[in-house]
């Protein structure tokens, strides 16, 4: 009896094969999604959590009301959960390789980059389910958008385009660790100071000046303020220009090194 031998990936993969072989992956990770819906628990819990503790905890402080804390604090929110959904794929990807998943994939005839590819897009689902939770949580406690439907599909696309660009950085750190905890630790470690060292919860003029001058051009500062405008209606193309620079420098610093490290490590 002759026994089947899988077939070698090919050499090479043009760009529409190594497309559509991303998309392949990218919806069996949806899939995955469906049908173990607790991996969604973060994305739904996080908005519920962050919104109800700083809102009632310290909107009344801050603003003088919940209300206008509402207005000033849902669109820094969303940027403050989008990135940090956006920076577990890199624990996801250190326990897929160190369970020898991707050492399956490499016997498959696909592109050797279809997986990575395949599960960043996979993730704007929980990116999505992120917002949508976030905004139906932010309307019942008295949040309202004062402008108009395109307004807010453009922020919600803006906001889904820096998770993507920001993911590559977890993808690096998940590439470069050993084990899925110290990639979590390491993220947490980069993703507090981020956060919290922005306008996202209080204005950067109470703030001391050498720490105003960075949360005056943190991305994350930049990116609320741009939500704000689209949202609450303002001042836009300034703040966006910025979050937009912020977007290409960080893709353009670690795509590379996420898709050298990937390659060393599944290879």
């Amino acid at each position: 009896m002759t026994t089947a031998i899988a077939a070698p990936p090919p050499r090479y993969v043009s760009p529409a094969r190594s497309l559509k072989h991303g998309l392949t992956l990218a919806w069996r990770g949806v899939l995955k999604i469906r049908k173990n819906p607790e991996q969604l628990a973060d994305v739904v819990l996080m908005p519920i959590v962050f919104l109800a503790m700083f809102v009632y905890l310290f909107g009344g402080a801050i603003s003088g009301d919940t209300g206008a804390y509402l207005t000033m604090v849902v669109p820094g929110v969303m940027v403050m959960n989008i990135m940090q959904v956006s920076l577990t794929i890199g624990v996801h990807m250190n326990t897929d390789v160190s369970k020898g998943l991707y050492d399956r994939f490499r016997s498959m005839p696909i592109a050797r980059s279809a997986p990575l590819f395949g599960a960043v897009l996979a993730d704007v689902v929980r990116y999505l389910v992120c917002l949508v939770v976030l905004l139906v949580v932010a309307t019942v406690m008295g949040y309202r958008i004062a402008t108009d439907p395109l307004s807010l599909l453009a922020a919600t696309g803006l906001v889904v385009l820096f998770g993507l660009c920001f993911c590559w950085i977890s993808v690096f750190v998940g590439m470069l660790m050993r084990t899925p905890g110290s990639v979590q630790g390491l993220m947490f470690v980069f993703i507090m100071p981020l956060s919290f060292g922005s306008n996202v919860f209080v204005p950067s003029d109470t703030m001391p000046g050498w720490l105003q001058a960075w949360t005056d051009i943190s991305p994350v500062s930049l990116l609320s303020d741009a939500l704000r405008g689209l949202l609450n209606g303002g001042a836009v193309t300034g703040p966006l220009l910025g979050a937009l620079a912020w977007m290409a420098a960080v893709l353009a610093v670690f795509f590379p090194l996420a898709m050298r490290s990937y390659r060393k490590r599944v290879t």
